[in-house]
């Protein structure tokens, strides 16, 4: 007889409150992002001309993209995360469901995965937004100052 590795996974065990907490703390979150964008756009809108005269093009469309893309899987996770707060009665009805909690725990987990990737790559790509406007605003200050007599 065979046996065969399995992998091993450390599953910490969420009570449904903790559950909970999380969904809402992600809430919150995902709603201040969704005002991050709004003022990402305007900053975008106040240095269009900057951006275009920055450097590579191509790289301040792609950030643009980027920024369009991450409000796009913003608003997909606050949905998600919605839908998955309203079936948290599955957990605390009382009523043995093993495989419908199962279900809720997994899906709570991949939530959690993917939150963890979303906020790192949104932090990345705002670092990279602001790297870009601060080097057009040093460009800026720096003409006003030659420009003096």
């Amino acid at each position: 007889m065979k046996k065969t590795a399995k992998d091993l996974q450390y599953v910490k065990w969420l009570s449904a409150e903790d559950m909970h907490l999380a969904s809402k703390g992600w809430l919150s979150e995902l709603n201040f992002i969704k005002d991050e964008h709004r003022f990402f756009e305007d900053v975008i809108t106040t240095f269009t001309s900057e951006l275009v005269a920055y450097g590579d093009f191509s790289d301040s469309l792609e950030i643009i993209d980027a920024i369009n893309q991450s409000e796009k899987q913003s608003q997909t996770l606050l949905h998600a995360i919605k839908t998955h707060e309203s079936k948290l009665s599955i957990m605390v009805d009382g009523i043995d469901q093993i495989e419908e909690e199962k279900a809720y725990a997994q899906e709570h987990r991949d939530l959690i995965v993917a939150m963890t990737a979303y906020l790192s790559d949104y932090k990345s790509l705002k670092l990279q937004l602001f790297e870009i406007i601060k080097c057009i605003k040093k460009d800026n200050k720096n003409e006003h100052l030659i420009d003096r007599p």
